[in-house]
This record gives structure tokens, C-alpha cells and sequence, in this order.
């Protein structure tokens, strides 16, 4: 695309839409220009000198739009939008982690087919350029692992929790009022959109598809103040952390899940809507990489980073995947964990492989012990529903 002008369609244009729109005025690119925005209300009021539309007909059908940005958050339809630029060899730019979690390796295969590219670093980090460092930095097989906090708005609610001591509804209400948490907050605080990220994140740390159903997967919405009051005493704080990680025998571990957190740990330090992520390779250690994750401008310059690489012909080569020693996912992996419950049928539900720390009260009751990643999938769905709340415990 060297020396052409890009004239986007742009699909949606909400917080993310309306961001990206603003920081292109703001920088008066000369080079790419939003030419029509489809929208799904029309009555709605948008104080923007632009084209709009309701049809995604008009986008794909007129002749001078060469480029396509998907900013929606129906991932049905951000799939429908997607494949079908790519289908009309249109490169094109996606923001939707749902719908890529769910279809990206018939989305890698689209691509190869038309020989077009779609590009999405903005939907893992808002403003972490996280996929492209994985996909030409850290091209090799030294690297080990890759955890994180991967949502802004979680852990927006933990910063104010452990910082200003207020209480968690308080915290999420405050989350919501300013906008980090939407008024359905489950995809945040359950662990859903962190989950979403970290499955794009593999692709490129290591070419390894692995479906979200998979994958064990525990918010931070059944934490009280009982189990705050542990990680005070002990000196931690809990951060909502995905994690990726190779480990013995060419295997990969990943989960989602609160962790208690020690302070000598980069997230530790890691606050309010911020992201952070830890790179770890054989030979180089660790490296931090951290800024805002959420938010229109961030996001919007994320995006607009992509539209930019285009411009260069730019497209993810997804290396790793040709990988003939490809690693295999596994839960065959323990963890130490705290486990506070309520009775004994609760206790019941985990085997777990050995008890460090047991407590009994008549209002509060917990266990520090080891368990399987395979256990604690296999009763996922039930944690959720008890009064129970369980966290990673690692020894350091």
C-alpha cells in the first residue's frame, strides 16, 4: 500500500471509534482519513463532521474505501465484518478480543488465502504494543513464559481496594462511574476479556491456538473482606493475573485467576486502569513491559498504530506456527493456592495434594494447599457459584 492513501470504513464509534477519530484530527494525517462510519443508532447525537450509516453495505460496496477498522462489541457481528473484508481482500483492523479468541485460526487462514492482513494489537493492551514485540522481537524459542494484568478495570477495583481501603462495591461502583467497568461488569471482574487477551497472546508467544472453554478461568467478583484482610497480613495484594508459561517436557500451561501478589513483583506496583505484562526467555530474564490498557486515546493510538503499519505492508507472519516442535497445552501442573470456604462440602470440592495453613472460624474458614490445574477446571463452573473464593499463592 506504499504511497497510497488509506480511506477507512470504520465500524463502530464508541469509546475506542470516537478516540481513534480524535487523535487522527488531532494529528492531521495526510495519508489516512476516516471516510464513512457505520453505526448502529442513527438518532443518536455525535458532534463529529463525518459520514455515517447503519448499512455495512455502504462501506463494502463504495469503491474508494481501501481499508477497514472494526471497533464494535458484538463479536458475532465484528466476525461477520472481518471475514468479510478479508474475503474482498480489504486489509482490515480489529478490536474485538472475543471474536478474536474464538475464530483467529480461521482468521490466520483467511489472510494466507487472500494474501490481505488483519492486524490487532490494540486488543490485547490498549496502548502495550505486546503482539507485534512477541511476533518480531521475541521470535525464537527462548522465551518461557508471559503473565500480566491484561484488564484496566479489575484492576482499577483492586488499586482503590488495597490503596484507599475502600470496600469492594464501593470500588466497583467507582469503576463504573468513571466509565473502566460497564454496568454489566462480568466480563471484566470474571476474568473473561483477561482470558480473551491471553489467548491472542499465545498465538504469538508461542503458536499455540487454545479454545477459551479450555482454559481455567476465576475472577476476583466472590472476594470479601476476610480474604482482603489475608493478603494484608501476609503482605500481598491480589491482582487478576492471565498467565502463559512453558513448562517441563515442551508443555504449556495457562490460566486466569487472582493471584497474591508479593512485593517484589513488577504488578505488584502495577495500578488503578493500567496493564502491565512480564516477558520471561531463558537467557534474558525478565522484562516489563506497562501502560494503559483501556481508554479511547490509548486504545485509539493502538489502532492507529496498526492502520499505520499498513501503510508499510505490514502483516503478522505468525512464525511459530510453522514450529515443527510445537508445544502441547497442559493441565497437568499443580499450583498452591488459598481456598477460603464455607463448610465442608465446599472444602469437598477441590482434592487437594497437600494443606500448608488450615483455618477454622465460625465466620471464616480457608485452606493454603496444593492442587491441579486439571481440578480446578474441572470445577470451575461450581467455584463460581459458591460463596467460595480462590487465588494462586505462589511461594515467592
Amino acid at each position: 500500500m506504499n504511497g497510497k492513501k488509506l480511506n477507512i470504513g470504520l465500524f463502530g464509534f464508541g469509546t475506542v471509534g470516537s478516540g481513534l477519530y480524535d487523535v487522527l484530527k488531532r494529528i492531521g494525517s495526510k495519508n489516512v482519513d476516516i471516510k464513512r462510519i457505520c453505526v448502529r443508532d442513527m438518532s443518536k447525537k455525535r458532534a463529529v463532521d463525518a459520514e455515517f450509516t447503519d448499512n455495512a453495505d455502504d462501506i463494502f460496496n463504495d469503491p474508494d474505501i481501501n481499508f477497514i477498522v472494526e471497533l464494535i462489541d458484538d463479536a458475532d457481528a465484528a466476525y461477520a465484518i472481518v471475514k468479510r473484508a478479508l474475503q474482498m481482500e480489504l486489509p482490515v483492523v480489529s478490536g474485538n478480543k472475543k471474536m478474536l479468541a474464538h475464530h483467529i485460526e480461521e482468521l490466520i487462514e483467511l489472510q494466507a488465502r487472500y494474501n490481505v492482513a488483519l492486524l490487532y494489537d490494540a486488543s490485547a493492551c490498549g496502548s502495550i504494543p505486546v503482539i507485534r514485540n512477541l511476533e518480531e522481537y521475541y521470535d525464537n524459542d527462548l522465551l518461557t513464559s508471559v503473565k500480566g494484568i491484561l484488564n484496566g478495570s479489575s484492576n482499577f477495583i483492586l488499586s482503590k481496594i488495597f490503596n484507599e481501603k475502600m470496600s469492594y462495591a464501593d470500588a466497583l461502583k467507582l469503576a463504573q462511574d468513571l466509565g473502566f467497568a460497564e454496568s454489566n461488569p462480568t466480563l471484566d471482574i470474571d476474568g473473561w476479556d483477561s482470558l480473551f487477551k491471553l489467548i491472542i497472546i499465545t498465538i504469538h508467544a508461542f503458536g499455540l491456538y487454545v479454545a477459551p472453554e479450555k482454559i481455567f478461568t476465576y475472577g476476583i467478583s466472590n472476594m470479601n473482606d476476610n480474604d482482603i484482610r489475608f493478603a494484608n497480613e501476609k503482605e500481598r495484594r491480589f491482582k487478576l493475573v492471565a498467565h502463559v508459561e512453558k513448562v517441563k517436557g515442551n508443555k504449556l500451561i495457562m490460566s486466569v485467576m487472582p493471584q497474591l501478589i508479593s512485593r517484589n513483583k513488577y504488578i505488584y506496583s502495577v495500578e488503578d486502569e493500567f496493564n502491565g505484562v512480564v516477558i520471561k526467555g531463558l537467557f534474558y530474564d525478565k522484562q516489563f513491559m506497562f501502560g494503559r490498557g483501556a481508554g479511547g486515546y490509548p486504545t485509539g493510538s493502538a489502532v492507529l498504530s496498526d492502520i499505520t503499519a499498513c501503510l508499510y505492508d505490514y502483516k503478522y507472519e505468525y512464525k511459530k506456527r510453522n514450529d515443527s516442535q510445537l508445544p502441547e497445552y497442559t493441565t497437568d501442573h499443580t499450583f498452591r493456592v488459598y481456598y477460603r470456604y464455607e463448610d465442608y462440602a465446599d472444602l469437598d470440592l477441590l482434592k487437594f495434594e497437600s494443606v500448608s495453613e488450615n483455618y477454622i472460624s465460625d465466620d471464616y474458614k480457608y485452606v493454603v494447599g496444593c492442587v491441579s490445574l486439571a481440578e480446578l477446571h474441572k470445577v470451575q463452573e461450581e467455584l463460581r457459584k459458591r460463596n467460595v473464593f480462590i487465588a494462586a499463592y505462589p511461594n515467592d
